[in-house]
């Protein structure tokens, strides 16, 4: 085997092992002990993160900042990889913000000067606009870590002009229209909520009294399904919790226009039904506490859209079309 080919499958091999003895190394790669400590230094050269300890149990461990073994891109490849992580610049808040930057570098640097060349012409031929938006999300990653180790967080949330504490178990985060979500389930409602990154104000990374869930089949796709259902063994809060639970039945007729707007939303995307020609309605359950929200949605559509049902969002519509009358009269 040549040495080339041996550095590039001891990268590999460490990788994979995270922990292990030079003689481990050297069985099984059919090689001096004293081989395998000089790959291992040029593997440190390289920028492989290792660390050894000494003594009995000691060996060499790789760190957590790894080094990945390379990949073979074609040229598409290497430009589509480039764009998707150039699209997120738009972002000033992302939980991997500097990684990424890091990584856009690296990427361009190595690649071929025609690469490159291409590149720099693409870029003024291709975009993704995102909203700029003056809001801060300080705790993306503290959310994101939370929703893959499956912790309960303390959080400082405000609401309606209201600031409360909840502990929350994230399912995730995501973006849209410029700003960041965090669904949850928020130990006070009893039941997932989705909270904007930018109204929590603190996060304690310990709650005290609520041990996680187990949530690891629920993720950002299928999370609707979960949204109104309490989990055996918390007992939410009151008044507040009841309301949260309570649904209504929402129906609304849309034109083509609407149809479009309401694709744009994600919350609205179990409830859209479309028909041929390109009009629609949305039909289905909502919490009783939203109608307020509800009613400016559709108040933004104008004519586009026909609420029928509940009769409750349609006297929420009539008064703040009225209160908009007044304002402007």
């Amino acid at each position: 085997m040549s040495k080339s080919k041996r550095l590039l499958d001891l990268m590999m091999t460490v990788n994979r092992k995270r922990k292990f003895t030079v003689r481990e190394l050297a069985d099984e790669f059919g090689v001096s002990t004293r081989t395998i400590l000089r790959d291992l230094q040029e593997l440190g050269e390289l920028g492989v993160p290792l660390y050894s300890e000494v003594g009995p149990h000691g060996g060499y461990q790789v760190l957590n900042e790894r080094i990945l073994p390379p990949i073979a891109f074609t040229e598409e490849e290497a430009v589509a990889i480039f764009f998707a992580s150039h699209a997120l610049r738009h972002y000033e808040y992302l939980p991997f913000k500097e990684a990424s930057v890091s990584a856009l570098h690296k990427f361009y640097h190595y690649m071929p000067g025609d690469v490159r060349d291409r590149i720099d012409e693409m870029k003024n031929r291709i975009d993704f606009v995102t909203p700029a938006r003056q809001a801060e999300f300080p705790f993306l990653s503290v959310l994101l870590e939370a929703a893959i180790d499956q912790k309960v967080l303390l959080i400082g949330y405000e609401s309606r002009g209201e600031r409360s504490l909840r502990p929350v178990q994230p399912v995730g985060i995501y973006a849209s229209n410029g700003l960041w979500y965090c669904p949850a389930y928020c130990f006070l409602r009893g039941s997932i909520r989705v909270f904007r990154c930018d109204r929590i104000d603190a996060v304690k990374e310990q709650a005290s009294g609520y041990e996680p869930l187990d949530l690891r089949r629920v993720h950002l796709g299928n999370r609707h399904e979960y949204a109104a259902e309490p989990q055996a063994g918390v007992q939410p809060d009151g008044t507040e919790a009841q309301k949260s639970r309570t649904k209504v039945r929402l129906y609304a007729e849309l034109t083509a226009a609407g149809m479009q707007a309401c694709e744009a939303e994600l919350w609205a995307a179990p409830l859209l039904h479309s028909r041929e020609g390109g009009s629609g309605w949305l039909e289905g359950e909502v919490p009783a506490q939203d109608l307020r929200f509800f009613a400016r949605f559709f108040t933004g559509l104008g004519n586009e859209a026909t609420v029928q049902e509940p009769p409750e969002l349609v006297s929420e519509l009539k008064a703040m079309l009225e209160e908009m009358l007044r304002k402007y009269s």
